[in-house]
């Protein structure tokens, strides 16, 4: 199977970089941390990249309970790490937390997981 998905991929994490880049002094009048967002959004590319290829490893494989148990280890594997950041986020800035980054950080989590998922949907199509 070939698939562009690592190119978009990139393609998506450089659009919420320069976004980011271009928007820093609106974000950091609204109080928000920009290099957490910065941090979270490579962390968040990484994990969806790895969530990626678990879960097309279970789609090459020749029974569907293999391909059912990578799509939830990388599901939950994915939402598991996020919380750790998060956790470790509020635990160093604990006086000092946003909020909105909070928000912006679950917000790259929505966009990045819409993605895998889209990209999945039209292997998954593929093979059938």
């Amino acid at each position: 199977m070939n698939d562009r998905f690592f190119i978009r991929l990139i393609i998506i994490f450089s659009i919420l970089n320069g976004a980011f880049i271009f928007l820093k002094p609106r974000l950091l009048d609204a109080g928000m941390h920009y290099a957490v967002l910065l941090a979270g959004n490579v962390v968040l590319a990484g994990i969806t990249g790895l969530s990626y290829f678990m879960s097309r490893k279970g789609l090459a494989a020749a029974n569907n309970h293999v391909f059912i148990r990578m799509v939830y280890a990388s599901t939950f594997s994915k939402l598991f790490l996020c919380l750790i950041g998060i956790t470790v986020y509020v635990l160093i800035k604990r006086p000092d937390v946003s909020r909105a980054t909070i928000f912006t950080l679950m917000f790259l989590y929505l966009v990045y997981t819409v993605f895998e998922t889209l990209s999945l949907y039209k292997l998954l199509k593929r093979k059938t």
